[in-house]
């Protein structure tokens, strides 16, 4: 019990080290008690038998862990009165094939020990039945997470005696207990994208940016100039770029308001627009040079930021139309929503707000 109540107290500080550096990595170390029903071996004349014993298990990553174990039992004697003092020790590895986080986490096992098969000093002695022998083990199960600090497991282990080539088999149950501790550990991530230096393929991205799974910034129009930066980002595939990202002069060549008003609070168009898009879709055919942006545009009503991303749902649906209906490359018309902040009447009156709630095809020429 000493042991025991060492173990459990060694456990619990270890789960209260402070964290110290940046990147956490779980560790659980796990009491185990447990009870359990073991098949003994002909050549050992011992009868099936309950057996208890406890396991300190320490799982050091989110799928391995080690344990070590103690068992013991009195075991009766097949065909003979008395019975036999059952100990082992052993020391076992556990392979988990889900996180420590999921409710349910099966696993395999294997390891080794020793193990004690004694008389009991009152009953008469048989042969081979008083001896100490090594065992090995196999064994699967699965671990139910309760909580987080409480759990369930069940396991089937067979075990091999390697002096006498004997084989036991024991099914066990444990209610299980958890002391978890986040280790912190110092990763070097210079540019603080959230991907390690030593699997950053952009190691010098700009300052908490946004980047890919590979540590690099977006580009979406491939021109060689990171999204954070490109003032131009619809530049056409191919276009030589300077380091803002743009081909050229921007030049909007006309301007033409596609008249579609919208409800309140709505992106929705209809059929009202078809004239505007066709007119579009004309000049641009005739001038493959250009190309479109669609802005979006709101009155003052309501949260500025949302009128920003509602701004840009308009744009976004008008843009998609005039590909649809136009048949203009996807590349050559882009999507703006720009809110609230270039009004053309005064949001001072109910007239003013809906004229503000437009959108404009913008169409440029890059020189």
């Amino acid at each position: 019990m000493n042991i025991m109540r060492s173990c459990a107290v060694a456990a619990i500080a270890f789960a209260l080290v402070p964290a110290a550096f940046a990147d956490v990595r779980r560790d659980t170390i796990y009491i185990n008690p447990f009870a359990a029903y073991q098949y003994f071996d002909d050549k050992r004349e011992l009868s099936e038998s309950d057996v208890y014993g406890v396991g300190i298990e320490y799982r050091f990553t989110d799928r391995w862990a080690l344990e070590g174990v103690y068992s013991r039992g009195d075991i009766d004697r097949k065909n003979a009165p008395g019975d036999s003092e059952f100990d082992e020790l052993r020391l076992d590895a556990t392979y988990y094939f889900a996180d420590p986080d999921q409710a349910f986490n099966p696993y395999v096992s294997f390891g080794g020990g020793h193990a004690d098969f004694g008389d009991d000093p009152t009953g008469p002695r048989t042969s081979g039945s008083n001896h100490d022998e090594t065992r090995v083990n196999i064994g699967a199960g699965f671990r139910y997470n309760v909580s987080d600090m409480i759990s369930l497991r069940g396991d089937l282990r067979e075990f091999h005696g390697i002096d006498e080539s004997t084989f036991d088999t024991q099914i066990a149950l444990s209610f299980s207990l958890a002391f978890v501790r986040n280790v912190v550990e110092e990763v070097a991530d210079r540019d603080r994208d959230g991907i390690p230096d030593d699997r950053d393929a952009c190691p010098d991205s700009t300052l908490a940016a946004e980047v890919d799974s590979q540590g690099c910034e977006f580009d979406g129009d491939n021109d060689g100039v990171v999204d954070g930066v490109d003032q131009c980002p619809s530049t056409l595939p191919g276009a030589e770029v300077d380091e803002k990202g743009c081909s050229g002069i921007v030049e909007t060549i006309e301007t033409i308001e596609v008249d579609v008003q919208f409800a309140f609070d709505s992106d929705e168009i209809d059929s009202v627009y078809k004239d505007h898009l066709e007119r579009i879709g004309e000049i641009m055919r005739e001038n493959p040079e250009t190309f479109v942006e669609v802005a979006g545009h709101t009155d003052d009503s309501g949260d500025s930021a949302y009128n920003q991303d509602l701004s840009q749902r308009r744009a976004e649906a008008v843009a998609a139309r005039l590909i649809e209906e136009s048949g203009i490359e996807e590349y050559r018309v882009s999507a703006t929503g720009y809110g609230a902040q270039r009004p053309v009447a005064s949001n001072d009156t109910q007239e003013g707000r809906a004229a503000n709630r437009r959108v404009e095809a913008l169409i440029q020429l890059r020189r």
